[in-house]
This record gives structure tokens, sequence and C-alpha cells, in this order.
């Protein structure tokens, strides 16, 4: 079986039990810092894994268990591992550093060498730019690694030129930049404000800042410099995109002289080189209307994800309720293995 024909998940999260698991992939320093100074991983991630959601409100810590509760059961050929535990509140850059650096050596050594069929979403600094550009220096061009991973909520859009270092190096070394929701929780996800309940935080975080964050690269020239990025949206929905466009496009006729790198409609531009997850998509249940917002959203545009541990309800069954053969078997996978290059 080829990797095109495989089932690919694109969105698998994994976590260390605690943070000594990462200590042995720290220099000697920062192994003291973080035992000395009784440094801590948030066993919730900011709202990330609220209690009740999956085993215990975690990801698996464990690659054998994720192969026997996860991957085989699920008919998984490939996966891409997504540790978010360096989307946290800390505010030294040189500990966040140390801390992504640990977190890529340990799911390349203790995931990825244990299981050929998973493939690794690298994580970077986020306070630091030149550390992030050297991260990916360091192992971007690592067959295992697939994709550079940064949180949706960020302190700058992704699309400032502030950004573009990181987001250069990620395309040199022919990875996809994956915005994947969350982020630091200190930041307000909305222009008015703090939210004041965990609703409202999820509802902005995988919408109003992922949108945010799209208009953001479009319109500040990342696609424009650098042609060949590839970006994947996970876990921030995407049956919100067909409206976001449409005034996008409307209103860039409007304006288009603030931004005139942006020379065809945005539209097309994010069609060409963005990608979304199908954990979460929001569906109607009535089989024709789901199949009217596939329609307006592309199916082209969807990749696989289980998401695990999270439970994001009947959207992925409505969605493979409504498309054909040659569809289903893109969006199975198809589709990230083309955008990925698994093969």
């Amino acid at each position: 079986m080829t990797v095109g024909s495989e089932r690919v998940d694109t969105d698998v999260h994994c976590v260390p039990s605690a943070l000594a698991e990462l200590v042995a992939h720290m220099d000697p320093y920062w192994r003291d810092y973080t035992t000395d100074g009784g440094v801590s991983l948030s066993p919730t991630q900011g709202g990330a894994y609220p209690p009740g959601v999956g085993p215990g409100g975690r990801p698996l810590s464990d690659v054998g268990e994720l192969d026997e509760r996860v991957l085989t059961p699920d008919g998984t050929g490939t996966a891409i591992l997504t540790c978010t535990s360096t989307f946290q509140t800390n505010r030294n850059p040189y500990y966040e550093a140390a801390l992504c650096r640990a977190v890529n050596d340990w799911l390349l050594e203790r995931w990825q060498a244990h299981d050929p069929r998973l493939r690794v979403a690298m994580v970077v600094p986020t306070l630091d730019v030149d550390a992030a550009v050297a991260e990916i220096g360091r192992i971007g061009a690592r067959s295992e690694v697939v994709t550079v991973l940064l949180p949706v909520r960020n302190d700058t859009r992704w699309g400032h030129v502030r950004n573009r270092p990181v987001l250069r190096a990620a395309a040199e070394h022919g990875l996809v930049v994956t915005l994947h929701a969350w982020g630091r929780a200190g930041q307000a996800p909305t222009s008015s404000g703090m939210t004041h309940s965990y609703l409202e935080d999820y509802l902005a975080n995988g919408h109003v800042v992922g949108q945010g964050q799209l208009v953001s690269l479009v319109t500040e020239g990342v696609f424009a410099e650098l042609p060949g990025l590839r970006v994947t949206v996970a876990e921030c929905g995407s049956t919100w995109l067909p409206p976001l466009l449409w005034r996008f496009d409307k209103d860039w006729k409007g304006v288009w002289r603030e931004v005139p790198w942006v020379d065809r409609p945005p539209s097309e531009i994010v069609r060409e080189h963005v990608r979304f997850t199908t954990a979460p998509i929001h569906l109607p249940a009535d089989p024709v209307q789901a199949r009217e917002a596939v329609d307006l959203l592309g199916p082209e545009l969807l990749m696989h994800a289980g998401d695990h541990p999270h439970d994001h309800g009947p959207g992925a069954d409505r969605l493979a309720a409504v498309l054909d053969d040659d569809e289903s078997a893109a969006v199975r996978g198809g589709t990230a293995a083309a955008w990925y290059r698994l093969g």
C-alpha cells in the first residue's frame, strides 16, 4: 500500500507525563533550572485539555499505548505527532528555547524512533525569532519532521514582518507551517479584551483568532514573498472560511492599493496555500445542507485529523457521509500525503 492511499492522521496529540521526561534532553544548566526551581508543565495546558476530554483529559504519554488505543484501531498508516506542551505562559525566552529543543528530541527519540508510522510536528520558540530559526535549522532537514507547529494565539500576528524569518526558514526546509489552536493563555483572544468564560475563550481561540491569523498572512504579503509556503490550520474549524473569503475578496477590490503585493483575489491565495484539519468540522445534520456546506468550503482543502484525545462530536461522520469515493480517499489520506510530502 502506498502512502497516498493510507489513512493519514494530521493531528495526534501526545504529552510528556511530567517535565522530568524532558530533563534528559536538556543541557546541565537547564536541568538544574527546572529541577531546583520546581518548574512543571500544566496538566490542562491552559484549557486545551479540560478534565473529561479523553483519557484523564490528557493525550497519551506512551508510544505503545498510542499504537494500541489510537493508531491501530483507527487503521492509521501515518500520524503527525502534535505536542503543545510548549504553548504555555512562561515568559523566559531562553527557557522556552531549551524546552522546545527538549520536546523535539523527545518526540524523535521516544516516539518516532519506536514507530515508523509517526511523523513529528516540531515546536519552536515564539519569544525569540532567531532561536526559532536556529531550531528549524537544527532538525528541519530530517525526514521525520514534516511541519513547524505554531500556536494560533501569539503576541503578534504571524503575518507580521518580525515573524517572517521563521516562516521563511520553514519554507526553505520544505516544511509545512501548522497554526494550531491555543497558545499563551495570557493573551486576549479578542480585540475587546479577555474573555470571561471557557466557552467564550474556546470559541474565540478557534474562530476569531484563526481567521485573524489567516487574514494577516495574506494581507501582509507572506505568500507573495514565500510562494512555496504551505500552511495548515489545525483544530480551529473550517466552515467559517467561505463567508470570510467572500468578504475578503469584496473588500480587497475596494482597498487593494494598501496591499499591492496581493495581486489576485485573496480567496485564490488561501485555496492555494492553506489546508484545514477535519477536527473539528461543523456541519448541519441534514445531508443535503451538509453537502452544500462542503461544496462552499471545498473538500480539497480538508485533511483527516482524529485529534486524539478530543471528541468534537458528529461533524466528521457527517462529512464522511456526503463525500464521494474520490473525495473520501483524498480527505482520508491523499491530500495530506501530498501536502506534507510523505511519499
